[in-house]
């Protein structure tokens, strides 16, 4: 897109919707959202960097190959549920860890890895095909 106003403002969205996509994922165990919804969003954020910048730019700003995010994803919510097998428990049985980090104990949980893993699907998939799709509509 050529416009100069899309092209300044287009960063500064971009910035304000990957911090969201990350602030949904991080509550969607506890609250509406999840890796799903967050992945989406960020996905929109890239989609409107592509528009403002090449599809070039978003795939030199997002370092891998939009598939290989989504295989690491994929690896890491099939060993979130595998994690639970090696504690003797049905698959898929949430796991949680109170580690106290600078005298503030932080739950973890194997439920939060699986819904990163959830993230980085959603983001390496849908990514990968309108990235292919705005390649098609460049020539």
């Amino acid at each position: 897109m050529k416009s100069l106003i899309f092209r300044t403002v287009a960063p500064v969205i971009v910035a304000t919707m990957v911090l969201f996509s990350i602030f949904v994922l991080l509550r969607g165990h506890n609250e509406p959202g999840g890796g799903f919804i967050g992945g989406l969003i960020a996905v929109a954020a890239l989609s409107i960097y592509g528009i403002a910048f090449g599809v070039e730019t978003v795939r030199r700003a997002i370092v891998f190959h939009p598939l290989a995010i989504a295989g690491a994803g994929l690896l890491l919510a099939t060993l979130s549920g595998l994690l639970s097998m090696v504690f003797h428990v049905p698959f898929m049985t949430g796991l949680w860890v109170y580690p106290v980090v600078l005298g503030t104990e932080i739950p973890l949980s194997s439920v939060m890895t699986f819904d990163i893993g959830v993230y980085l699907v959603v983001v390496g998939a849908v990514t990968s095909i309108a990235l292919s799709l705005e390649e098609r509509g460049e020539d």
